[in-house]
This record gives structure tokens, C-alpha cells and sequence, in this order.
């Protein structure tokens, strides 16, 4: 996983996407995203855990729909590495932003806190 990318081939990489369950883009309820927009939303999300600097925004942009992921700077909850981010979606110009938190697994997988 150098370089913070997904792993190679699309497996290894929905592994990595499955564990966010959803992801913050899943809980915003201001719009229905196509599955495509999802996928881009959701490995947004990962790249912006993984690699991003704390405050740098990760962006995406779908079909009548674009988002920037957030991640703050990582901490630590006893053995693991943590971050809060948030998750802003733009759609017909208007931002509606969801805001969470999600911690690294062993198997290097980020899962959100609930």
C-alpha cells in the first residue's frame, strides 16, 4: 500500500471499501448516490484516512455530484491509529457535510466509530 493507493485489483481494494461500511457518505441524507458515485465517494474517503494530510482535502467528482473528504491529523486510541473527518457533498450547488470518525485495523482496513 505504498503511497497511501488502493491495493491493486479490484478485490484487494474492495476489501478496503467493505470496511468502511458505508462510509460518513452513506449516512447523508441529502442525496442518493449511483453505485459508480458511491464507489468514488467511498475510496475518497479511504485515500483521505490513509494518505492525506491532516486538513487537505481528498475530492471526487460524480454524475451530478462531487464531494471533498477532510481527515483532521491522526491520534491514537490505544494500539490503533484513529482520525475524525468529514465528508461534504455538493449537489445542484447546495454542500450538506457529514462528520465522523474511523480507526485502522490490523489488517490495515479503516472502520468507522459509531
Amino acid at each position: 500500500m505504498a503511497g497511501g493507493v488502493l491495493p491493486s485489483g479490484s478485490r484487494g481494494a474492495a476489501v478496503y471499501i467493505t470496511a468502511l461500511q458505508g462510509g460518513l457518505v452513506s449516512r447523508n441524507a441529502a442525496t442518493q448516490l449511483s453505485k459508480a458515485d458511491m464507489q468514488r465517494a467511498l475510496e475518497a474517503e479511504y485515500r483521505a484516512l490513509e494518505a492525506a494530510p491532516g486538513g487537505q482535502p481528498v475530492v471526487w467528482q460524480g454524475k451530478g455530484v462531487s464531494g471533498s473528504v477532510v481527515a483532521a491529523a491522526p491520534y491514537q486510541v490505544g494500539s490503533q491509529n484513529c482520525r475524525q473527518y468529514s465528508h461534504t457533498l455538493t449537489v445542484e450547488g447546495r454542500d450538506t457535510t457529514t462528520r465522523g470518525a474511523a480507526c485502522r485495523n490490523a489488517d490495515g482496513a479503516w472502520t468507522p466509530l459509531s
